[in-house]
């Protein structure tokens, strides 16, 4: 797979803090219940990466066809792999697909599929490397990029904001 970041590449991770900090130049974003994964594509090979670097593609069939059938050819975006149930995030049952045997994945993809929550953009569709621009800058970038995929499919646009109020009814 030919792009300017190549597997296995290390995700940028949040700092932890005892509170929330405050300014105008804050980007805060919901905590996920999931597994981190960096996502590959280039035409049509997909490649999923766990945040130690290890490829989950095939635990998650349905993600890669998702991805695989989006409109831009080429990107490296940034996320967590999360099921969604009932309105909640269910980790167990996200566990439970992480299991050797390829007839009980291929089951559980269509009991207890997958929804992909994407937080950066590490390669635009062009074949940009987008690493060395600010988060605002890729936040954008990344809006952009998702105006060509359905709302309400596989792969989403994570929620974020500015708005300090916001972000501290996330965290609950």
């Amino acid at each position: 797979m030919q792009l300017p970041i190549q597997p296995p590449f290390p995700p940028m991770e949040a700092r932890n803090a005892a509170r929330l900090p405050e300014g105008n130049d804050w980007i805060y974003e919901p905590k996920w219940d999931g597994f981190r994964g960096l996502a590959f594509r280039k035409d049509g090979e997909v490649l999923i990466q766990s945040k130690a670097g290890q490829p989950l593609g095939r635990y998650f069939p349905e993600l890669v066809e998702a991805l695989q059938g989006l409109p831009p050819k080429q990107f490296v975006l940034d996320g967590e792999i999360v099921i969604l149930s009932g309105g909640h995030l269910d980790f167990n049952a996200l566990l439970q697909r992480i299991h050797p045997a390829e007839s009980r994945i291929r089951k559980l993809s269509k009991e207890t599929p997958v929804t992909f929550l994407c937080f950066d953009l590490l390669v635009d569709n062009g074949g940009h490397v987008q690493t060395d621009r600010s988060l605002k800058e890729r936040k954008e970038a990344l809006v952009q990029f998702f105006e060509e995929i359905p709302k309400k499919g596989t792969v989403r646009l994570s929620p974020y904001t500015s708005d300090l109020p916001v972000a501290e009814r996330w965290m609950g």
